[in-house]
C-alpha cells in the first residue's frame, strides 16, 4: 500500500517559504525602482531548477557566513512570487490575472528551466487563449522564438502563419520576425497564400533588414543586389519560382534576377518559354492550398468539381499525381465559363460564336445515360475556317472520368501524332483527333455525330467506342490566376 500525502507537503513547503529563520539564499530580483529580496532555501532551489542550480555553484555560502546572493534583473517581483509558490509547493496561482502575466510566468519558468510549469503553461495558452495569442502574436512570435524550449508555442505560431497569413503578413509588422521564423514560415507545403505574395513578402522583409536601400531595384547598384542576395540567402531556396505565372516572373522576378543564382534564372526563363524545358534543379510543387468552400459556385460548373479541376490543372501543368499529393488542391487557373449546352444550345455556329480565337480552353462532356465525363485539353484556339483542317498541337490531350466524384480512377490519353492533335471546321464542335468526334450537317443545326473511338492519342479513355448521346457539355477559358 502507498499513501501520498502531498497537499499537506504542499502546505508545508508555502509555510518553509514564508519563514524568516531558515533560509540560506537571497534573490534580488527586478530593476530600481521595483526591486525586491527574496529569502530561499539552497536545496530546494538546486533541486526544482536547473538555473538555479548552476548559479548557485558559482555563488555558495562564504566560510565567513555571508548568505549566498543572486540577481535576477530582468523579472518583476510580482512574477517571481508566483514562481517561487510554485517551486515550494507546486501551485501556480493566476487567478484573476490577465493573460499576459501567463506569457510572463511562462516566460520566466522557461529561464528558469522549470520544464514542468514550461509545458503545462504553453498546453494551457493554445486550448484557453487562443484568441488573446492570435491579437497579441507579434508579441507571442517574438518570445517563443527567442528560445529553443517553447515548441509548442512555436508550432502554434507557424501553424497560424501557414493556416491564416492574412493575421499575420498581412496586418502585423512581420518585418521584425527572426529570419528562422520567417523561414519556418515560407518553407511550408500547406501555407495558404499565392506564390507572388510570399515572394513580395520576402521581399519586403529583406528591405527592412537593409533601412538604407531604396525600395526600387533599377536604382540599385551591384553592391546593393550583393547586399540584399546576403540578407536573403537562406530564404530564396524556399519560394517556389517555378510556380509563378509568366506574368509574375516579367513583372515581379525579373527585375530582382541578379538575386538569383544564374542557372536557376536561366532554367526559370527556359521553363516560361518553353515549358517542356529539362532544368537541373528540383522544381518544387505548389503549394497545398485548401479548396474554397464555394469552388463549385466559382467554377460555375454543372458538370464537374473542385477535384476534377484540380486534376485537369495538374494535367496541364505537367505535374506527376501520386500518393503524396492526390488529395491537394491544385488551382492555379481561373476556370471562365463560355458555352454550356444546356443554356447556349448544341450547334456549331452557337460553338465558334462563344469559343474561338481563345487559347487554352477546357471541354468537359456529360456522357446521356451514365455518370461519366469525358473531354480535351487544347492549348491553342479553336477555329471555323471556310476549308476545315487539322491543327497541329503537342500538348493538347484528352480524358474520362467515371463519375465527378471519382478523380482517383481519371485517364489521361496525350496525343501521340500532334499533326492531328484538333478538327477545325465550321460544323464541326469540340474535336480532338479522330478520337473525340463532335459535328453536324449544318452550322445551326444540332449535333449528330456525336462518338468516341481511338485514334490519334495514346490511350483509351472509354471501355467501349462508337456514339454516344451529349447530356450536357461546357467549355471553358483557362486564365493563370
Amino acid at each position: 500500500m502507498v499513501a501520498q500525502f502531498f497537499s499537506k507537503l504542499s502546505q508545508n513547503y508555502i509555510e518553509l517559504l514564508k519563514d524568516d529563520e531558515y533560509y540560506d539564499v537571497t534573490i534580488e530580483v527586478g530593476e530600481d525602482p521595483n526591486v525586491k529580496i527574496f529569502r530561499a532555501h539552497m536545496n530546494i532551489l538546486c533541486y526544482r531548477s536547473p538555473y538555479l542550480r548552476r548559479a548557485l555553484a558559482s555563488n555558495k555560502k562564504n566560510n565567513d557566513n555571508v548568505l549566498s546572493h543572486i540577481k535576477l534583473p530582468n523579472v518583476s517581483p510580482e512574477i517571481f512570487q508566483i514562481i517561487l509558490e510554485y517551486t515550494y509547493g507546486g501551485i501556480l496561482s493566476l487567478d484573476e490575472k490577465d493573460t499576459s502575466d501567463f506569457i510572463k510566468v511562462l516566460a520566466t519558468a522557461d529561464i528558469l528551466s522549470l520544464q514542468e510549469l514550461v509545458d503545462y503553461l504553453q498546453v494551457y495558452l493554445i486550448e484557453n487563449k487562443s484568441e488573446w495569442l492570435e491579437q497579441h502574436f507579434e508579441y507571442i512570435q517574438q518570445i517563443s522564438s527567442q528560445s529553443n524550449n517553447l515548441l509548442k508555442l512555436q508550432e502554434f505560431c507557424t501553424n497560424l502563419m501557414v493556416q491564416s497569413p492574412e493575421k499575420v503578413l498581412k496586418s502585423l509588422d512581420f518585418t521584425s520576425f527572426p529570419e528562422k521564423s520567417l523561414i519556418s514560415l515560407i518553407k511550408s507545403d500547406d501555407l495558404q497564400m499565392k506564390e507572388i505574395e510570399i515572394w513580395e513578402h520576402v521581399l519586403k522583409w529583406g528591405l527592412a533588414q537593409n533601412p538604407t536601400l531604396i525600395p526600387d531595384p533599377k536604382t540599385w547598384s551591384d553592391d546593393d543586389f550583393k547586399t540584399m542576395k546576403n540578407t536573403l540567402q537562406h530564404c530564396l531556396s524556399f519560394v517556389r519560382f517555378f510556380c509563378l505565372s509568366p506574368k509574375e516572373f516579367s513583372q515581379k522576378l525579373r527585375p530582382y534576377q541578379k538575386l538569383l543564382n544564374q542557372q536557376l534564372y536561366e532554367d526559370l526563363l527556359n521553363f516560361y518559354l518553353d515549358p517542356d524545358s529539362v532544368t537541373s534543379h528540383n522544381i518544387q510543387l505548389p503549394r497545398k492550398i485548401k479548396i474554397d468552400e464555394n469552388i463549385e459556385e466559382v467554377i460555375c460548373s454543372l458538370i464537374v468539381n473542385s477535384g476534377i479541376i484540380s486534376t485537369i490543372s495538374r494535367w496541364i501543368d505537367k505535374i506527376v499525381i501520386n500518393n503524396n499529393n492526390f488529395n491537394e488542391s491544385y488551382l492555379p487557373y481561373k476556370f471562365e465559363l463560355l458555352l454550356r449546352g444546356s443554356r447556349d444550345g448544341f450547334t456549331p455556329i452557337k460553338f465558334h460564336e462563344l469559343c474561338d480565337n481563345k487559347p487554352n480552353t477546357v471541354t468537359f462532356i456529360k456522357i446521356k445515360g451514365t455518370e461519366e465525363i469525358i473531354g480535351g485539353y487544347n492549348p491553342v484556339i479553336w477555329e471555323s475556317p471556310q476549308s476545315a483542317c487539322w491543327c497541329e498541337s503537342s500538348d493538347s490531350f484528352i480524358f474520362s472520368f467515371k463519375n465527378k466524384n471519382n478523380f482517383k480512377d481519371a485517364i489521361l490519353s496525350k496525343i501521340v501524332y500532334s499533326e492531328y492533335a484538333l478538327w477545325f471546321g465550321s460544323v464541326a464542335g469540340p474535336y480532338f483527333g479522330s478520337d473525340i468526334v463532335i459535328y453536324s450537317s449544318k452550322e445551326s443545326a444540332d449535333y449528330n455525330t456525336i462518338k468516341y473511338r481511338k485514334r490519334r492519342y495514346e490511350k483509351m479513355i472509354r471501355d467501349c467506342v462508337g456514339e454516344f448521346a451529349i447530356e450536357d457539355y461546357e467549355v471553358f477559358h483557362l486564365i493563370k490566376k
